[in-house]
């Protein structure tokens, strides 16, 4: 799974560069950001083999306060720390009139631009904009679809949101790696969020989603921790892409950390634990889905499954069970699965 994703990586990475250096031609604050460094690129995300996310890094945030005071859940806003810095913002023509950073606004004007840029660039017979959403969607090649997020990286600072983790009576991660958690800190995405479709008053549509890649990979160093959550996207990705797609490698990952609380020893994740583990979470995936809830790790709050049809989610219940009933009666199930 991995070489079959790595090469398609390298294909729509040639592309969506090819598309951002057009853009950043136009307009020079919107710089591509999309690095390969160590054969992965920065700021990629793998939704499933054929769908991708790449996050566009902003430059300069400084003139504004971070706020996110629980009222819109998974999302804050970056508002003006005075409002005479409203000029020495680079985003100037993105603030509100109450002082707000636009998300929807910048991403608006991205797309615009991606839009103009897919008409130059040198693939654009085989690169075309998803229609119909207020998203940045790249369809490639009529296979895979790239989502092209404009985000602020925020280091130094952690959300009060998440401020409960890590919980006081779970010995993992340790005051080290937490440490180094904290550091790396967070990205504030330009997207849509699902804890807030149906709710279009201003301040939602100037919201940006908090999201934690980084500090969930770092969390996952170590042990059969990795291998561990490349079994699970294998088997989601053969086994679990059903009608209403309610499972995507995002719940894995998160079903991941949860485990990790769960089974805080290193030695509770040497190769010969994996199959303990793999069962465990496969079993936590089961009980969230009959429950309909599966919660983000950093933002409790934060229901993964939000806008899920329950369906579909009874349907990914029966299917998983199935996966879970055959690895732990057949021995050499991983073999044929």
């Amino acid at each position: 799974r991995k070489a079959a994703i790595a090469k398609t990586i390298r294909e729509v990475c040639k592309v969506v560069s090819d598309v951002l250096k057009e853009v950043e031609v136009q307009e020079p604050r919107f710089i591509s950001s999309l690095n390969e460094m160590d054969n992965r690129y920065e700021g990629l995300e793998v939704i499933s083999p054929t769908e991708f996310e790449v996050v566009l890094y902003l430059n300069q945030m400084g003139v504004f306060n971070f706020v996110d005071d629980g009222s819109l859940p998974g999302c804050a806003v970056l508002k003006l720390s005075d409002g005479r810095k409203r000029s020495m913002s680079l985003w100037v023509e993105f603030i509100t009139a109450s002082g707000y950073l636009s998300a929807r606004k910048i991403r608006s004007r991205f797309q615009t631009l991606v839009a103009q840029a897919v008409d130059k660039c040198s693939y654009r017979d085989v690169v075309k904009m998803v229609a119909d959403t207020s998203e940045v969607k790249l369809r490639i090649r009529d296979r895979y679809v790239v989502q092209i997020t404009p985000a602020f990286k925020c280091t130094g600072i952690w959300p009060r949101s998440a401020a409960h983790w890590p919980l006081p009576h779970i010995p993992w991660p340790g005051p080290n790696r937490v440490a180094e958690v904290k550091a790396e800190g967070f990205n504030l995405l330009s997207k849509e969020c699902h804890s807030l479709a149906g709710k279009q008053s201003s301040a939602e549509s100037d919201a940006w989603v908090l999201q934690f890649a980084e500090a969930e990979n770092r969390l996952q160093m170590g042990g059969c921790r990795k291998k561990c959550l490349s079994i699970l996207k294998t088997l989601r990705d053969r086994h679990l892409e059903l009608p209403g797609q309610p499972l995507n490698n995002y719940h894995m990952k998160t079903l991941v950390s949860y485990e990790c609380e769960k089974h805080p020893r290193e030695s509770d994740w040497d190769e010969s634990c994996l199959g303990d583990r793999l069962n465990g979470i496969l079993l936590q995936l089961i009980s969230c889905l009959q429950c309909r809830r599966c919660p983000h790790y950093f933002l409790p709050n934060l229901d993964l499954f939000q806008g899920k049809p329950h369906s579909a989610l009874e349907n990914a219940a029966k299917q998983t069970w199935r996966l879970a009933r055959e690895i732990l009666t057949n021995p050499k199930s991983l073999e044929k699965l």
